[in-house]
């Protein structure tokens, strides 16, 4: 019986598929090129989202990633109100959105209104009334 061949090892990428040495930052490496101190790096990681991944038991960022963080700098209360806007009116048309609340509503052995109805939004044909 023929023996099978052991699999050659695994050989490194070549940078086109990993990226230069230089693309990934130990945390050392991103508070250097950040100028701040390593601690005041993981401070902007929890507090402002700097993009960094905890592998194991060492920080690393992409350093592309840190000259976008770096290039859009912080919402501003205008563009935060205006974000949460559009995401309440992405289900405008939502047709499960009023079934689903009712559903809800139902399930928790709560009317939505004062009267006892069910109806989300007066006005609304799919609303039913509690029996």
């Amino acid at each position: 019986m023929p023996r099978a061949k052991p699999k050659p090892a695994a050989q490194p990428q070549p940078t086109s598929v990993n990226g230069s040495m230089g693309e990934v930052l130990t945390l050392a490496e991103a508070a250097t090129y950040l100028r701040l101190s390593e601690s005041d790096v993981i401070r902007l990681v929890h507090s402002q989202s700097l993009p960094g991944r905890f592998t194991g038991s060492e920080w690393r960022f992409l350093k592309t990633a840190i000259q976008q963080w770096l290039s859009t700098g912080l919402p501003t209360p205008e563009s935060r109100k205006a974000a949460l806007l559009a995401a309440a009116g992405a289900f405008k048309d939502d047709p499960d959105l009023v079934p689903l609340v009712e559903e809800i509503y139902r399930r928790r052995g709560r009317p939505i209104t004062e009267d006892g109805s069910y109806n989300v939004l007066h006005g609304l044909e799919h609303g039913s009334k509690k029996e």
